[in-house]
């Protein structure tokens, strides 16, 4: 097969999607799209993920459609539809009042709670046994929420402690998973770190402390800078797109000082309130705040791999390895854009894109 002079790489790896989500009001389309609705969209959300050159994501909770995700990674599978290798969580796991519930509608209209509620220690145990029950690869907490940003400061409240986060890790260990956390800052983040989650997802803000522990066990932030950009370019108001920059300028300040402390990066877009298919500009976004292009790669395709449990299986061109295999033009070695012009996707030795 002839590629001419374009560059082949792996693969690529997004460790943090929504193929459940779109662009659009997330609260309304959640509520107002039924679940058969939802997966239709998922499944065709997974086929632009795929043709942009993802060949593997992590589906970070299906926001209310509950274990639909695993049909679709199933289908995927069997290759009845094209799409990336999925490791999915199945509903995301939240509190009564917590960041994905529905607090802004009519108490008496009883609106669901976008994540599965689970309000202690014993709950967590429940709801991630009926998780694992319906095929979760792994285990999506919400850990913090909600955020604020004044004068510098930033603040946002934990919603589980740190003896509650224990006992969901240690469940989720016993039958061979990982739980992976939304924590946007201390104390959850800290918390979470203690608790030993596979991931600390947003990380806006972590402690010395948290970073420490991180580096130490080897756990993965995954800074999700693409939506904060999104969310900014597409507020409703001149004011909210004041505070969404401001809070992207404040998460790519502490991101620096991650990267200073060695806290092992992955690369995670959180597609779905943004178009799928456009989540490379990730890349771009993690080398301008911080990080060569090269370490933006070894973060999506190394770090990414290992998270996903696939350490030895993608992200790397090598024999013995899946053919997953995409190709870009020019050199992303010293330009993290031509990722987003990706003409050339195999996966698993099918050619998608040509």
């Amino acid at each position: 097969m002839e590629l001419g002079d374009r560059t082949l790489l792996p693969g690529l790896i997004d460790a943090h999607v929504h193929l459940f989500l779109h662009p659009g009001a997330e609260d309304l389309q959640t509520v107002e799209e039924s679940v058969p609705q939802r997966t239709i969209s998922a499944v065709l959300a997974a086929r632009d993920d795929l043709l942009a050159g993802f060949t593997a994501e992590r589906d970070m909770g299906t926001e209310g459609a509950g274990s639909a995700d695993t049909a679709v990674r199933n289908a995927i599978d069997q290759g009845s539809t094209p799409g990336p290798r999925l490791r999915i969580s199945g509903n995301a796991i939240d509190i009564l009042g917590g960041h994905e519930d529905a607090i802004h509608y009519n108490p008496e209209q009883h609106i669901f709670s976008n994540a599965t509620y689970a309000n202690n220690a014993a709950e967590l145990v429940t709801v991630i046994r009926q998780q694992l029950k319906e095929d979760a690869d792994f285990i999506k907490i919400y850990e913090t929420g909600t955020d604020s940003l004044h004068d510098g400061h930033f603040s946002t409240p934990y919603q589980y402690s740190e003896a509650e986060l224990i006992s969901a890790v240690q469940e989720a260990a016993r039958a061979g998973k990982h739980v992976a956390v939304h924590a946007m800052g201390g104390p959850g983040a800290l918390y979470a770190a203690r608790a030993g989650v596979v991931s600390i997802d947003h990380a806006y803000q972590l402690s010395e402390e948290t970073m420490r522990l991180m580096r130490e066990k080897q756990i993965f932030a995954v800074p999700t800078f693409t939506i904060e950009e999104y969310f900014a370019d597409h507020a409703a108001t001149p004011e909210q797109a004041e505070r969404e920059r401001q809070m992207l300028d404040f998460h790519a300040q502490e991101f620096k000082k991650q990267l200073a402390a060695g806290v092992p990066m992955v690369l995670g877009s959180d597609v779905g309130p943004f178009p799928h298919g456009t989540q490379a500009r990730e890349f771009v976004l993690m080398v301008k705040f911080g990080m060569t292009p090269l370490a933006a790669l070894q973060a999506d395709l190394l770090n990414g791999a290992k998270l996903l449990g696939w350490g030895d299986r993608i992200g790397v061109l090598r024999p013995g390895y899946l053919a997953d295999v995409i190709a870009v033009p020019g050199d992303p070695l010293k330009d993290s854009s031509t990722l987003e012009k990706v003409s050339f996707v195999m996966k698993g030795g099918v050619v998608y894109r040509k």
